[in-house]
C-alpha cells in the first residue's frame, strides 16, 4: 500500500493488534479464558473470532468471496485453547493474512469490487469494514481486561487525572508529525 491514506490505516489495524496485547498482558490466563457474563464472550473467544474473521476475509480477497466456505464461525465462539502459545499463534495467523494481503493492495484497486457473503462492495469499504470491526472488538477486550484487573489496571492512554500533566509534555516539545499509537511502545 502506497498511499499516506492506506498508510494510516495500516497504522491503524497496528494500533488495535497492539491495545489488545497490552491489554491482555495484565490478564492471568484464567482471566483471558473467563466469560465476564451470561452469554458474553471471553477474550480468548473475542481474538479467536477476530482472527478467523480476518483470515477468512482477505486469504484470496481479490478472487473469492470473504465468507469462506471453511471457515465455521461458529466454532471462534468456543473456547478451545490449551495454552496461551496456542491462543496467541491463532491470533498471529490472522493478523498476517491481514497485513500481507493490505501490503499487497495497490492505491487503483481500491475501487475494485470483492465479494463478502455474496455482497459487493469496494477494496476500500473492505478495508474500513474490517477495521471498524476490529475496533469494535478490541474495544470489548480492553473493557473485559479492564473490569477484570480493577485497580491494578494500567492505563492503555491517557490516565484519569493525568490530562494536564499530558498534555503540558506534548505542548513543551516542538511539534513533529507522527502516530499517536506510538506511545503505547
Amino acid at each position: 500500500m502506497n498511499s499516506s491514506t492506506l498508510s494510516g490505516t495500516l497504522n491503524l489495524f497496528r494500533y488495535y493488534k497492539q491495545l489488545t496485547e497490552k491489554a491482555i498482558t495484565q490478564l492471568s490466563d484464567d482471566q483471558l479464558h473467563k466469560d465476564p457474563g451470561a452469554d458474553l464472550n471471553s477474550i480468548a473467544v473475542l481474538m479467536k473470532h477476530l482472527s478467523g474473521n480476518m483470515k477468512s476475509r482477505w486469504t484470496h480477497f481479490r478472487t473469492e468471496d470473504g465468507e469462506k466456505p471453511w471457515r465455521n464461525r461458529d466454532t471462534e465462539f468456543v473456547d478451545d485453547f490449551r495454552s496461551m502459545t496456542e491462543l496467541m499463534n491463532f491470533w498471529e495467523e490472522g493478523w498476517k493474512v491481514l497485513f500481507e494481503a493490505l501490503h499487497s493492495v495497490k492505491e487503483e484497486e481500491l475501487d475494485n469490487i470483492i465479494y463478502i457473503r455474496n455482497e459487493g462492495a469496494t477494496v476500500r469499504v473492505g478495508i474500513d469494514r474490517q477495521l471498524a470491526h476490529i475496533a469494535y472488538h478490541v474495544g470489548q477486550i480492553v473493557l473485559i481486561a479492564r473490569l477484570f484487573t480493577g485497580e491494578k489496571w494500567e492505563s492503555l492512554s491517557i490516565p484519569k487525572g493525568k490530562t494536564e500533566e499530558y498534555n503540558r509534555e506534548k505542548f513543551g516539545s516542538e511539534k513533529k508529525f507522527g502516530f499517536y499509537k506510538d506511545r503505547l511502545k
